[in-house]
């Protein structure tokens, strides 16, 4: 293998050189100091995957309490040391994730890693006996996925994935206003994540590409579904109660023409049971009303952004009369009622963050033995409606929910 791209292997540095690049920062692998933790009841926190996502993460711990981020893992040296100041006194700090899963003393790990590396991490922890929060999405393939909700099952641990807008209070809002029919009957359901970027970041070091911008090359990532609509998907998921029965759509590398090999557009149809379709699209040249759902109804529609949602009911007025030339032609013109925002109070810090929320919940089932509300057989039926989206462009042919998925 050519020695700038980077292989799934490169990913699992071990060993001498591993150290010495900890010592490099001044960094041990052994710290002597013993953890802090204000009560025995603290749960011992392990981060593997200190990029951007893991950073947050970091930081957002620090506002939780009886929690301690007590080990960080991560290839770069300069990720690990920004990370390790957010974490506890005496906290340890790997490049091989297999020895951060030895420590005896914590209790659940964060995977925070490129999406090709989430199963064998996954299987990895629960082996080791950790309770897992993996972030979205849950894994590479559908076999993957498939293995993981079995071996979840079998493990008696609380396995989170990262799809945080089911604990969000503001979400809570909006499934409730679809379930309770203030919508009427849901048609369809229409979801955009578009940015006007390139998505890449800067490399210093051309050997370093891969490694840093894994999200562009299809070895490692599922691009743009995987990574941005997933997390609209399952919102569709949980509001209509199922899968999707099938999904077609179009995609292509047709601006971004830099190298990557993931499309930089991508654009779906699902359709789920009762002939509900809900559309995806993703693109990287036009951030116009950026991320955002609308979800159609016959009574009205919820139209959501970030975290605000208006309610918009229907009023049509019929007139009779002459239309076009034809006497007696009915025509109907649309006349939208009054907006109705749909609000949740919320407050100044991390707590208008869904991950905060999303984490709060996953300690939450830890201490009280329960499963989240994003758990692993949600998470199932999300990665696979995103790996059946990225089928159907990638093979320009309709996918099919197979009866195999239904665990």
């Amino acid at each position: 293998m050519k020695s700038n791209r980077f292989s799934r292997r490169h990913f699992l540095l071990t060993g001498a050189a591993a150290a010495s690049g900890l010592a490099a920062f001044g960094l041990s692998a052994s710290p002597a100091m013993d953890f802090v933790a204000a009560r025995t009841d603290t749960l011992r926190i392990g981060i593997i995957g200190t990029g951007g996502r893991g950073e947050g993460i970091a930081m957002l711990l620090k506002e939780i309490p009886d929690v301690a981020l007590v080990a960080c893992c991560d290839l770069i040296p300069e990720r690990l040391q920004k990370v390790m100041k957010h974490a506890a006194r005496g906290a340890k700090a790997f490049i091989d994730y297999r020895k951060l899963l030895e420590e005896k003393n914590i209790d659940a790990v964060v995977v925070a890693t490129p999406l090709h590396l989430h199963h064998q991490m996954g299987v990895d922890a629960l082996e080791a006996g950790k309770h897992v929060y993996m972030e979205k999405t849950m894994t590479y393939d559908i076999p993957q996925s498939i293995d993981l909700v079995r071996r979840v099952r079998n493990s008696g641990l609380v396995f989170h994935v990262g799809h945080q807008y089911r604990s969000f209070p503001f979400y809570h809002k909006v499934y409730e206003a679809v379930t309770k029919g203030w919508c009427g009957e849901i048609t369809h359901i229409e979801s955009q994540y578009n940015r006007n970027s390139s998505w890449r970041r800067g490399v210093s070091d051309p050997a370093m590409e891969r490694l840093i911008n894994w999200r562009l090359y299809r070895e490692y990532s599922g691009g743009l579904m995987a990574e941005l609509c997933s997390h609209q998907i399952d919102i569709a998921n949980w509001i209509l109660g199922s899968p999707p029965t099938k999904v077609t759509g179009f995609g292509g590398i047709d601006y971004w023409k830099d190298g990557r090999d993931i499309f930089d557009n991508v654009r779906t149809l699902y359709e789920y049971p009762n002939g509900v379709k809900s559309s995806v699209t993703s693109i990287l040249t036009n951030a116009y009303q950026g991320v955002s759902m609308r979800i159609l109804g016959t009574k009205a529609t919820l139209e959501i952004q970030d975290d605000q949602a208006l309610l918009i009911p229907e009023h049509t007025k019929v007139e009779h009369g002459t239309v076009d030339g034809f006497t007696g032609a009915t025509k109907k013109s649309w006349a939208p009622g009054e907006a109705t925002p749909i609000a949740v109070a919320s407050e100044e810090g991390p707590k208008d963050s869904p991950t905060y929320y999303a984490f709060v919940e996953f300690f939450d089932c830890i201490r009280n033995n329960k499963q989240p509300a994003s758990n692993v057989e949600t998470g199932n039926t999300t990665a696979i409606a995103v790996h059946m989206g990225n089928m159907a462009m990638r093979n320009e042919k309709v996918q099919y929910w197979k009866p195999e998925y239904s665990l």
